[in-house]
């Protein structure tokens, strides 16, 4: 089977290179990763669910940031999103109609427990039952995600993930969200991009909670890695048969023009983009060595803390949009210069992100080489590219294309022995997208934000005719 695959894999590859591809080779790249590989689409809940302040929900930090005006393009707002909350029957419809087999998605915290901790709001324990039934019902699997940047605003105000007492807090959140849905549910996320989380919300503030400060940032990055083991650790303890996973932004860090000056610059991205949440999971502490402004985090780190960080997962969840190219700084605290995509003359998406298909290869073997990690799953890859109604259609050939290009890296990495098991597009409808709000489109579906009408793109149909069993 090994060789069949690597055979494929090299045929398709070599197919790559030509401007067009057939259906036929689609459906042989579909076929090669085999009938036990999952597919799935992944959303969050702030960026599609809405009803901001109903069914007993309390403001999430990213209701407060984005209601301060400012911050967000054009003042946008998650307040409505997608609809999500009043239209998730349609959503899951549409998934099932695509031929996808799981939903990833996550749970909003203060819609469980408005003051963050305490009481439980029975009407937001509700809902999700009703999302997990339904997807049930349409023999799609729920897979869900604990956290995905959201954490209550009450909980905010009192540090959020620089109060230490923030382990605490998500760890009761966990316990109550296993008790809820352990029976129907049994594959389970702890966090979704904590590299993100802690930087973009407490280092730079360009996403909420928008705090700045090296001290902040060290604080929420040593609490959110403690809360991780101890959210998986809650979760085995209590749906013994779950599947538990974390989920990893990752880029693919390469040198500007592969000069050796370089390389500690590259060594110091890499330790802050891919290597600073998983390795404590691991026993192998902070990535300290190659990035000794790390060393800063050991002042909030309590005796017996080195243990606690310790959680074997049994699955690791890498996502990935771009690779990163650095160039060395002359100041030791700053990880790296950036070189953009801008100047390097890459292709790019809406965002100016690189699009790199190679690089979704590149990660996956270097997560692959840690001893501890048993299965990936790209849970997270896609494109926003300008998308436009014409005639009731969407005709959106470059994001087929992207996906045909990063699935044919994904099918390398598991033909060379990679345990990478499955592959989750983001996303299945037009969503908000963060500090961009709803300009960058990255949805199968397309949606009409005044109307909330949804349209099936060509790149959903590629992948509605590619799955069909």
């Amino acid at each position: 089977m090994h060789f069949i695959v690597t055979l494929l894999s090299v045929v398709l590859l070599s197919q790559f290179s030509r401007a067009q591809f057939s259906t036929e080779s689609d459906q042989h790249l579909i076929e090669s990763f085999g009938p036990d590989f999952l597919w799935g689409t992944s959303c969050s809940a702030y960026q599609i669910e809405g009803a901001w302040n109903e069914g007993g929900k309390s403001p999430s930090v990213w209701d407060e940031f984005t209601h301060r005006g400012g911050k967000i393009y054009q003042d946008q707002h998650g307040d409505t999103a997608v609809d999500f909350y009043h239209r998730y029957k349609e959503d899951i419809r549409l998934h099932k109609e695509l031929n996808f087999k799981v939903f990833r998605f996550s749970i909003a915290w203060s819609r469980i427990l408005p003051n963050g901790t305490g009481e439980i709001n029975q009407e937001g324990i509700n809902f999700y039952h009703k999302v997990i039934d339904e997807c049930l019902a349409q023999g799609i699997e729920p897979w869900i995600t604990l956290y995905h940047w959201d954490i209550p605003q009450v909980l905010e105000d009192q540090g959020g993930w620089t109060n230490r007492a923030v382990v605490e807090w998500f760890t009761e959140y966990t316990r109550v969200c296993a008790r809820a849905y352990g029976s129907k549910v049994k594959n389970w996320m702890v966090f979704n991009e904590p590299a993100a989380f802690t930087s973009l919300g407490y280092l730079v503030g360009y996403h909420a909670p928008g705090k700045r400060g090296i001290s902040k940032f060290m604080r929420a990055t040593h609490h959110t890695c403690l809360a991780m083991a101890e959210s998986g650790r809650m979760i085995r303890k209590t749906v013994p048969d779950a599947r538990i996973g974390t989920n990893f932004s990752c880029s693919y860090v390469e040198s500007f023009d592969g000069l050796k000056k370089h390389d500690k610059a590259v060594k110091r991205m890499d330790a802050m983009l891919n290597r600073l949440f998983i390795e404590p999971s691991l026993g192998m502490g902070y990535p300290m060595a190659d990035f000794p402004g790390l060393k800063r985090i050991e002042k909030y780190m309590l005796p017996g803390d080195a243990e606690k960080l310790k959680f074997h997962f049994d699955f690791i969840g890498l996502q990935n949009y771009f690779r990163v190219v650095v160039k060395r700084s002359l100041i030791p605290l700053v990880w790296g210069n950036q070189v953009k995509a801008e100047k390097r003359g890459v292709p790019v998406n809406e965002m100016g992100f690189e699009i790199y298909p190679e690089g979704i290869y590149q990660v996956l073997k270097q997560f692959d080489a840690y001893p501890g990690v048993d299965h990936l799953i790209i849970t997270e890859n896609g494109v926003c590219v300008k998308d436009e109604v014409e005639r009731g259609a969407v005709h959106d050939q470059s994001r087929i294309d992207f996906f045909r290009a990063y699935l044919f890296q994904v099918l390398k990495a598991k033909s060379e022995g990679v345990p990478v098991e499955g592959y989750f597009v983001w996303t299945l409808t037009d969503n908000f997208e963060w500090s961009e709000g709803y300009r960058p489109r990255f949805g199968l579906i397309h949606v009409d934000y005044a109307t909330q009408k949804r349209t099936i793109k060509d790149s959903g149909y590629w992948f509605q005719e590619l799955l069909q069993k």
